[in-house]
Formats: structure tokens, sequence, C-alpha cells
């Protein structure tokens, strides 16, 4: 068994994982993972995804002064299926929160009968809640909003499916003037085949971040073994003007699933974030992630040395 600490990987687990475990959680639950993340007054707020004995899920808020203990878990607070919406009948899951100006936008996944699709809800206290409909129709995942327009147009990463066996699963980006029409769809990371280590299938992690030399990407990518599934993490870096234009793509994984919390659970081998939270120094980044499909976990990284590995070089302006 490989080592769950090395002090060369760039992205450092907190010694106390997990954060958060379904025995924290103050109802019988099966699992709590897969958390969006933000700040909210001052607080690291977790969105947890909360699998309910009967399979299906919903999401629950944890705050903690630190983000990393002291978590306040109110199972009222947050966002339940719809069950009068055929695309919520089999609960909703894996959100992901941008924030723009005074409201917070959670892009997640809603469970239809007829497949797994994306859908958004904007609130402002996470509390009371708006729907705003479904973005794409089944099979997708793994959405996030940028929190700005590009040429008065809003952008969604996500992840369709083709019904085509053996063609993977490749991450895209498309756009819209109003958040409800969307188009202009493009593969912007697809899934690289053969050997790779995200040769089967990719997806967004958390929200794109922006960095001075662009919009920083995290994403996972599965490759399937004789023993089954890996999830695993890489980077990628978007132009800031143009997000469809990819400026890098690490070759490498970042981050895998070596803890013994990440290779046992109800799904094994898996790291899954869907939210991170740069903190005031500028540098440290918290990223939240479920791990096995069972329980929330947080691992450190530095921005710069982020951009270094992709090759950028964060104290470097370039040619002016």
């Amino acid at each position: 068994m490989r080592p769950a600490a090395d002090s060369r990987e760039l992205l450092q687990r907190y010694e106390g994982n997990p954060i958060i475990t379904a025995l924290d959680f103050p109802k019988m639950v099966n699992a709590v993972f897969n958390p969006g993340a933000t700040v909210f007054q001052g607080r690291t707020l977790l969105l947890l995804r909360v699998e309910y004995r009967t399979g299906l899920s919903a999401l629950a808020v944890a705050m903690s002064d630190d983000g990393l203990t002291g978590w306040e878990i109110d199972p009222e607070r947050g966002l339940k299926p719809d069950t009068d919406l055929v695309e919520e009948r089999w609960g909703i899951e894996d959100p992901r929160i941008t924030r723009i100006g005074d409201e917070y936008y959670v892009v997640y996944v809603g469970y239809s009968a007829f497949g797994p699709l994306v859908s958004l809800a904007k609130t402002r206290d996470f509390i009371e809640w708006e729907r705003c409909g479904v973005l794409q129709s089944p099979e997708d995942k793994d959405a996030a909003l940028f929190p700005v327009t590009f040429e008065g147009r809003w952008a969604l990463v996500h992840r369709p499916v083709t019904a085509v066996p053996g063609l993977g699963a490749h991450v895209w980006l498309s756009f819209s003037p109003d958040l409800h029409f969307w188009g202009d769809s493009r593969v912007l990371l697809p899934a690289r085949r053969g050997g790779w280590w995200d040769a089967n299938k990719v997806g967004l992690g958390p929200p794109p971040l922006l960095t001075d030399h662009g919009w920083l990407v995290c994403y996972h990518g599965v490759r399937v073994t004789a023993s089954g599934s890996i999830y695993r993490l890489g980077l990628a870096l978007l132009d800031r003007d143009d997000p469809s234009k990819v400026i890098a793509r690490g070759n490498e994984w970042i981050f895998g699933p070596q803890a013994d919390y990440e290779q046992s659970g109800d799904v094994p081998d898996v790291v899954f974030p869907c939210g991170w939270i740069l903190r005031e120094d500028g540098d440290t980044l918290h990223l939240y992630y479920g791990a096995a499909d069972s329980v929330v976990c947080v691992a450190t990284a530095s921005l710069d040395q982020l951009l270094t590995h992709l090759g950028v070089h964060p104290f470097d302006a370039g040619p002016t």
C-alpha cells in the first residue's frame, strides 16, 4: 500500500481528515460527501451532499470558523429535492457554488428517472431558494458557472455523456445570454484515452478560479482498471478573456486516493472535489472533496505551486 502522506505532493491532506462523516450528522444518514464550498458571513460554508438511508440525496449546510474544525451542521438549512419535479424525483447531488454579487448560484445534479441532469438554484442566505430550472438535459453532470460574463454571455462548464459506448465522457463549455438558453457548445477538456490516468472520463471539480494568469481548473479523471475505476485529480488553465482557450493542461495527476478513507467506502478509490476556497493570504487554497463517496475531507495547496506545476511562473509577469 502506498503511503497516504508525502511531503512532495502539491496537495497535502489535513491530518484531521475526514472532517465530516455520517456520524456527525444530526439524523441517521448513509453518507455525507462531495461538498460545494464558499465563504459566507466571514465563515467557511460547505453545502454537503447528504445521502439518506433511502438512497436519495439532498443538500445541507455546515459552517466553520477556520474551515477545518468545529463544524456546525444544520440539516434544515440547504436545498431539498422537489419531488413534484420529475427532474428531482430521485434526489439532488454534487453542488458547485459560484458567488455573483450578493447571491450564491448553486449548480447541482438533479437525479431524474431519465438520467442525471444539470439544474440551477440561487440564494442569498442558504435558507430561501429560487430554482432557476434545468440548464442541461440528461445525461449531464459536473457543472459550474463562471462568476463573470464573456462578451455578454454566461459560461457553463459541464460534462455530458454520449449514449454511444466507448466514446468516453469529456468536459464541455457552453454559453448563454440569460442563464436559460444554452448553446455554442464545444469540448473543452477531452478524456485522453489509451493508458492515460484520465483515459475514460473527465469531469469538472470546483468552479473555475480566477488567477493573474487565467482560470485555474481542477478536474477529476477516471481510469478503468482490472480492479475498478480510479478517480484522480488534474489541473488545467483557461484564458482569462476566452475560457474556450486552454492555455495549459497538466500531463500528470496531482492527487489520488491513497488514504484509507479514500480507498474504502461506498465507492472505493475516489477523490471528488466540488469546492475550494482561496484564503486571505492569496496563496493558501483549501480543496474540499468527497472521499470514497462516503465522507468529507480537505486538502491544502499553494496556488503559486499549482500554477508553477502548469508551467506558469506566478512572479513572472511576462512581456509587456
